[in-house]
């Protein structure tokens, strides 16, 4: 084979696996595809320094990862509002109406896999992202070049990301639980854990072997001209990627409940799962007047399929105790499937929960599994019973350390800060972001430790050594250093970090700020009183609080003895303004950021509340304000849009 053949043969198999993989229509046996296959094998390995970079065997990894590194996306990938029904579908078409009147929609599949971000850079992939949060993701690029329906160039010159989302069929599904099964691993639950699972393989030659299809839904940054979505999106499928199997645009609500009606009668002959149907505003521009909130885009729905229901029998509730200490009922239930997950467990909430439903260990219950909610038992077939069925009785004692537990309201808790069903899901919130932030105390690296023994509480972390940590497995110098320093640099933390990190139920990021700044280092020694003095928190709260720290005294005071964290500043006395003093309320969606203005307000003197009371003095709002506006007029309070906020400080 000389080079001129290598070329033509490299674009003869890219073109037989697009006939293949994309279109679903073979053009060539695989008897002819392999032996083609085979000779550009050959002449790579002559010539290494000609393989060309969309060659077919550029496709098949074999280099295993030690982990994968996080990247930014270039533009966010944003979550969609979910809605259930024709009422909510409505409601959605009367807000995106007011916006503008004259728009059409774009509807397509939603399916059920894992979002991926793909970013092309003259013409060729350059990266391929996990969805992650948003913003930043995990980098598994040797990954996505595995996958057949992601070319690895196209015609496209110009940077674009393209997204989508990464799907394994169903009857590929059933295949690999087979083989699984046969080698005696635990099969997937369903489709969706299948391609997430595979796609983070740390080896790509084992996601190669899945048959991994990607679908594309959407672009993130791109210099394309298109004024509609449907157009965009036809040209993103002609550049070589694989097209859904339903899709059109359609003019108001008659026509989009159709298309609904349509896809979910039609969704079961469909290859890959689906759990509902994306609703897009057609117009581009029509999308960027309306911009997004703080979550999703106010152009873009996903109308979700109907819940699946099923019968089955409740074989035992078992308690879990969680992070905070709350002690969670949960029926086991003899496995049913449900849209291809197998359910073997249903949430019961919490135990007035089963007393008002009369749930018994022995009955028949109808569960219920709608997307990705945990099942839950919506009834319970009392004409079914036959006298064996078994009541359950609240319990008084953790079932995992045996301290008295707290019945707070409907909750029942255990506030023993070292009882060990705590002790691992404290430790991943203790480092989390919104907490410590300690970077690489992940739920892996946590459960690690804890198996082994290293930590038994939170203020275990703070003697971890690096003797200790090179003895668990995966664990080398740098890895071993690297989270000691993270660890380290937690001290000296904000105050209300600390204070949040504890995991209090109830106390979350904003009360603890505001307890941080009340008290500083008192924050320990403070009364109920003083507690529901803070606007915002209230008798609920301030109980939680209080006995939390009753129970957990000693432990605390030594956390701070470690950590040290350093109480809030003193705002500097601020000059007359028409906010000082005042309380304010803000409510809608902003030119910017809520939470810039709120602290832009705060340097004003004035106190920001999230309540509507008689004691708001202003009630600023933007868009969609909602009932706290509603409110505020009810009870006579000045409303002020952002507008005329800026004018007065002006």
């Amino acid at each position: 084979m000389k080079k001129d053949e290598y070329k033509q043969a490299v674009e003869k198999l890219n073109l037989w696996a697009y006939h293949y993989y994309v279109l679903d229509d073979p053009i060539m046996t695989d008897e002819v595809y392999d032996r083609l296959y085979k000779e550009v094998e050959e002449y790579e390995a002559a010539h290494p320094e000609d393989v060309l970079k969309d060659s077919p065997t550029q496709r098949v990894g074999d280099v295993v990862s030690e982990g994968f590194v996080k990247a930014k996306h270039l533009s966010r990938m944003w979550s969609l509002e979910d809605i259930f029904n024709a009422e909510e579908l409505k409601k959605w078409l009367e807000k995106t109406y007011r916006l503008d009147k004259n728009v059409t929609f774009y509807c397509e599949p939603k399916y059920d896999g894992a979002s991926l971000n793909l970013i092309y850079e003259n013409g060729e992939l350059q990266k391929g992202i996990t969805r992650g949060d948003g913003t930043v993701g995990e980098l598994i690029t040797q990954n996505v070049k595995t996958i057949r329906t992601i070319p690895l160039s196209i015609e496209h010159k110009e940077l674009i990301e393209i997204r989508g989302e990464v799907v394994i069929f169903k009857d590929e599904f059933d295949k690999i639980n087979k083989e699984r099964l046969k080698k005696g691993e635990p099969p997937f639950a369903n489709p969706r854990n299948a391609a997430a699972g595979s796609l983070r393989q740390l080896d790509p030659s084992i996601t190669a072997k899945r048959n991994l299809v990607f679908l594309p839904y959407g672009v993130g940054v791109n210099s394309l001209a298109h004024k509609l979505l449907s157009d965009k999106m036809s040209y993103i499928y002609k550049l070589g990627f694989r097209e859904p199997p339903l899709r059109a645009v359609t003019k108001g609500y008659d026509e989009i409940e159709a298309m609904y009606e349509r896809m979910k009668e039609e969704r079961e002959s469909y290859p890959m799962m689906l759990d509902g149907m994306v609703v897009k505003v057609n117009e581009i521009a029509a999308q960027i007047d309306m911009g997004y909130t703080v979550k999703v885009p106010r152009w873009a729905v996903a109308y979700k399929f109907p819940a699946v229901e099923k019968i089955t029998r409740v074989k035992d509730i078992i308690l879990q105790v969680g992070r905070t200490g709350v002690v969670t009922p949960v029926a086991v239930v003899e496995p049913t499937e449900i849209e291809g997950a197998v359910v073997e467990r249903a949430t019961l909430h919490n135990f007035d929960e089963i007393e008002r439903m009369d749930i018994r260990i022995g009955d028949k219950v109808i569960i219920l599994r709608s997307g990705d909610v945990i099942p839950k038992i919506v009834k319970v077939l009392t004409q079914e019973r036959d006298g064996s069925e078994k009541k359950v009785e609240r319990p008084t004692h953790c079932p995992v350390c045996g301290s008295e537990l707290l019945q707070e309201d409907v909750l029942i808790k255990c506030q023993n800060l070292t009882c060990e069903a705590r002790v691992v899901n404290s430790i991943i919130y203790f480092a989390s972001k919104q907490c410590l932030n300690i970077d690489g105390l992940g739920n892996k690296i946590v459960e690690q430790l804890f198996n082994a023994g290293l930590v038994r509480s939170v203020l275990d972390l703070f003697d971890l050594s690096m003797e200790k940590l090179l003895q668990l497995e995966g664990f080398k110098e740098k890895k071993a250093k690297n989270l000691l320093s993270a660890i380290e640099s937690a001290k000296g933390c904000e105050l209300w970090r600390f204070i949040n990190a504890l995991g209090i139920e109830h106390i979350g990021e904003v009360a603890s700020k505001m307890i941080a700044e009340a008290f500083g280092l008192e924050y320990l020694h403070v009364t109920q009183e003083q507690l529901v003095g803070i606007d915002g928190i209230g008798e609920e709260m301030a109980q939680s609080y209080l006995e939390f720290m009753r129970v957990n005294e000693e432990t605390v005071v030594k956390l701070q003895e470690i950590l040290q964290p350093v109480p809030p500043k003193k705002r500097a006395e601020a000059q007359e303004n028409p906010f000082k003093g005042k309380t304010v309320v803000l409510t809608g969606t902003m030119s910017e950021p809520r939470p810039l203005i709120k602290e832009r307000l705060e340097a004003l003197g004035a106190k920001v509340s999230g309540s509507v009371s008689k004691k708001t003095d202003y009630l600023i709002y933007g868009e969609d304000a909602g009932s706290k506006y509603d409110k505020a007029l009810s009870l006579g309070v000045k409303t002020l849009k952002e507008e005329e906020m800026k004018e007065m400080l002006a």
